[in-house]
């Protein structure tokens, strides 16, 4: 079993920054993919982000943030992090770190593990 933990969440301006966390602990040797993923009041739970656990670090995001959001990694910590700038009101949301044991891939119901969500507020 995998067990996801992330924080970083809070409120914010439109135009500032935050950093989020997941760190993985249990059976995190069984990771190849983690992933951020939002859910807004009244919508259905999206992809943000998404970071192989191999060397290599494939990376892919959502058209929604890419250029604004980097996502990273340090093995050592078994820690992935999602690096919010530019923020905006649509971006509020409540955010989701989640793990899989296979490649890089989008739809939510493809993830094995979950996080508690950490939620992120963004003003006008």
């Amino acid at each position: 079993q995998v067990r996801l933990v992330e924080s970083g969440g809070g409120l914010v301006q439109a135009g500032g920054s935050l950093r989020l966390s997941c760190v993985a602990s249990g059976r995190a040797l069984n990771i190849n993919t983690v992933g951020w993923f939002r859910q807004a009041p009244g919508k259905e739970r999206e992809f943000v982000a998404a970071i192989s656990w191999s060397y290599a670090g494939n990376t892919n995001y959502a058209a929604s943030v890419k250029g604004r959001f980097t996502i990273s990694r340090d093995n050592a910590k078994n820690t992935v992090y999602l690096q919010m700038n530019s923020l905006k009101p649509d971006d509020t949301a409540l955010y989701y770190c989640a793990a899989r044991a296979a490649p890089i891939t989008y739809p939510t119901r493809l993830y094995d593990y979950w996080g508690q969500g950490t939620q992120v507020t963004v003003s006008s």
